[in-house]
């Protein structure tokens, strides 16, 4: 019997835990029985709110707050990365700016089919191709790929109403009581969150495949 399990997924794109724990999710995904099929949306969230629109140097930032070098703070996420078949070297990844273009063009991709493969390509061309992704040129070139125009690119993310929309429901996230991601809801009745174990992903489908094993793994 054909099966269809909705995964609603809040990431950010220059979260490195996000690239890690959607990847793990689509492993997870790549391995469901035939007839289980799996409709991601993914929905916008700011890792830093506050995020100043002149962009932020990481490395400077997470040393000025914490007063440690930030290697040692890497040094965690880069292995689960690394485990998972990510290259990520975070001593490389370009000034953080406000995300709300790439944000965007996610958002408007859903009715395109991409939305999911575009989410992935921006967060991969930030952390393992080290590209700037708050630049217009730069996302038009990853939109042309999954089902955009140059000129439908450019245009969507300097239209101020649909910035304006994907702002309100990155801010609508965090208000709802999503505090930090990658976060994860099947078929809107049971959430995971963080970047968690592939074999919890696994878990997650069989639960929502057999809502019985649900309340298994609650005992």
């Amino acid at each position: 019997m054909a099966r269809t399990i909705k995964v609603d997924l809040f990431t950010d794109s220059v979260c490195p835990w996000c690239i890690v724990g959607s990847a793990r999710l689509d492993k997870a995904i790549a391995e469901l029985p035939d007839g289980v099929t799996v409709d991601v949306e993914n929905h916008p969230f700011y890792l830093d709110p506050n995020t100043p629109e002149e962009g932020v140097v990481v490395a400077e930032m997470l040393r000025e707050k914490y007063g440690r070098d930030p290697k040692e703070m890497w040094a965690r996420v880069e292995q689960e990365a690394q485990s998972t078949g990510i290259d990520l070297d975070l001593s490389q990844q370009p000034p953080v700016f406000p995300t709300r273009k790439g944000h965007t063009l996610v958002r408007l991709a859903r009715e395109k089919g991409t939305q999911h493969a575009l989410a992935n390509a921006i967060a991969s061309a930030y952390f393992l191709d080290h590209r700037q992704i708050h630049d217009d040129k730069v996302l038009a070139d990853i939109a042309v790929a999954h089902g955009f125009t140059r000129e439908e690119a450019i245009a969507a993310v300097n239209d101020s109403e649909a910035l304006r929309i994907t702002h309100e429901l990155a801010v609508a996230a965090a208000q709802q009581g999503i505090q930090g991601v990658p976060f994860f809801i099947f078929d809107n009745r049971f959430a995971v969150s963080g970047c968690q174990p592939q074999e919890m992903f696994t878990r997650a489908f069989e639960a929502a495949i057999d809502p019985s094993k649900l309340q298994q793994q609650a005992n």
